[in-house]
């Protein structure tokens, strides 16, 4: 894998991947480099709450989670805590979602793990609404 971060003016940068996708990073309308590891982490997770739902999917009308992080006072200003809450609209099994979520957390998403063995603790809450 691998990636071109560069500048691009101000304290705005623009990210390249090896396939030519483009993300802005750290401008008055991209997240900075932080916010964008939250993001990720809860892009992983729900990647992996999609994967295993693929043959329920049909009955989710949508899904997301909100996310949110706290960093250490002094520098490095690591996450020191994240809560995700999971909100999912639709007819599937909370017992399989609740087994995907966890499954996720301890095995299946690489950048949350990341941040676990970083020190943070990692909480999750869940929310289905038929």
């Amino acid at each position: 894998m691998k990636s071109t971060v560069r500048w691009t003016g101000g304290r705005t940068m623009e990210g390249e991947t090896e396939a030519g996708k483009l993300a802005p990073i750290y401008s008055d309308t991209a997240p900075s480099p932080m916010e964008l590891v939250l993001q990720a982490h809860a892009g992983c997770s729900l990647v992996d709450l999609r994967v295993g739902l693929k043959h329920r999917m049909d009955n989710v009308r949508a899904m997301w989670i909100e996310v949110e992080g706290d960093r250490a006072e002094e520098s490095p200003r690591v996450f020191t805590a994240v809560r995700m809450h999971y909100v999912i609209q639709g007819d599937v099994p909370e017992k399989l979602v609740r087994r995907i979520i966890a499954h996720s957390h301890e095995q299946d998403c690489s950048v949350g793990i990341m941040i676990s063995r970083s020190g943070a603790s990692v909480d999750w809450t869940l929310d289905i609404q038929a």
